[in-house]
């Protein structure tokens, strides 16, 4: 009887998931319902690139509207972070330029692709006493928000290939001491990987 039992138990474990992917399921229904910080993108193509592709990434000098300030080349440093780790060949502006600028930057360094990004809205509500102490808005307390387009162009035609447009919000789990720029890392880096065809 006890070894019936032990079989059955075994069956019944084979069965279910591992725990990295009950892990992912956990993490993803509690993004979704607020908790964890959460970011959709809507991309305008569902646009492959080589693994090989040399990018250049560049962001516009765009200051985001709301009540964030944010370091004024962060979208393409993250972008940058992002893409290196699936990209062998990667190279970013120093600081923000035009988009005609940055197009002829990446045709003189022999770039593919030019992925040119903008801070388009942010919104740093209160997520610490400090900020508390220095507002004190009630209304302003909570998550912060914030929404970045991408725009990937092919520098030998200048042929826009994929256009997105990323909105993300912390959570309430996550919130405190937090800002619009720290919820930018993880959407770039999917990003990266949705245009190699990988799933996360």
């Amino acid at each position: 009887m006890r070894s019936f039992l032990a079989l059955c138990a075994i069956m019944m474990l084979s069965g279910c998931m591992n725990v990295s992917d009950m892990a992912a399921g956990t993490a993803y229904h509690m993004r979704d319902a607020g908790f964890l910080d959460y970011s959709r993108t809507q991309r305008l193509n569902n646009f492959r690139l080589q693994p090989d592709s040399y990018v250049y990434i560049a962001q516009g000098a765009f200051v985001p509207s709301g009540h964030a300030y944010t370091r004024p080349n962060v979208v393409a440093e993250q972008a940058f972070n992002g893409f290196v780790e699936y990209f062998p060949r990667v190279r970013r502006a120093k600081a923000p330029i035009g988009l005609d600028e940055a197009i002829l930057e990446a045709r003189n360094l022999g770039a593919h692709y030019l992925l040119y990004t903008r801070f388009a809205a942010a919104d740093d509500n209160i997520g610490t006493f400090e900020e508390w102490e220095d507002q004190e808005a009630l209304d302003r307390v909570g998550r912060d928000r914030s929404v970045i387009q991408v725009m990937l162009i092919e520098t030998s035609t200048y042929y826009l290939v994929d256009t997105a447009r990323i909105r993300s919000r912390g959570g309430f789990l996550t919130f405190y001491d937090q800002r619009p720029e720290d919820l930018l890392a993880q959407p770039l880096r999917d990003y990266a990987q949705h245009l190699l065809g990988l799933s996360r």
